[in-house]
């Protein structure tokens, strides 16, 4: 199901004045127009994968502003939308506000899951905390020993 052009074209319009607002730290602003664009979506929103673009970028720009409790409740509301669920950058945004209000367990969770799908690199332009929390919590693995190729057990 795809969503009326007309309809498409202004959440995209809204979605690249957020962006753009959001990269010269005017989060506020940007959060009103991701909204605004949210808002456009039909019900069921759950049904659209606009919707979790837009959530992701909701709950990025509030991180990115400090308030961690609205970014936890909307990257964890994104995770019920089409494609979220091993999106890389979602994980991590969601484990990084979990780890701000103290939601360890949580934290470690989605953290892992960025971590297993990108790998260290996805840390690379955050906070180094984040990643040595990470460390803390779970042991990297041991290499897997080979067995010789002769041997069935």
């Amino acid at each position: 199901m795809e969503l009326l052009e007309a309809i498409h074209e202004s959440i995209k319009d809204l979605s690249a004045a957020g962006d753009a607002l959001a990269a010269s730290d005017q989060f506020d602003a940007a959060l009103s127009k991701y909204w605004g664009a949210f808002d456009l979506l039909p019900e069921p929103k759950t049904q659209w994968e606009a919707g979790t673009w837009l959530l992701t970028a909701i709950g990025d720009a509030n991180f990115l502003k400090g308030d961690f409790v609205a970014g936890r409740d909307n990257l964890s509301n994104a995770m019920h939308f089409p494609d979220a669920v091993g999106n890389p950058f979602l994980h991590l945004r969601l484990g990084q506000c979990q780890y701000e209000v103290g939601n360890l367990d949580r934290a470690t969770d989605e953290l892992l899951r960025a971590y297993g799908l990108e790998g260290a690199e996805i840390f690379e332009s955050e906070d180094p905390k984040y990643l040595a929390f990470l460390r803390s919590r779970v042991p990297e693995p041991e290499p897997a020993k080979k067995k010789p190729f002769w041997k069935f057990w």
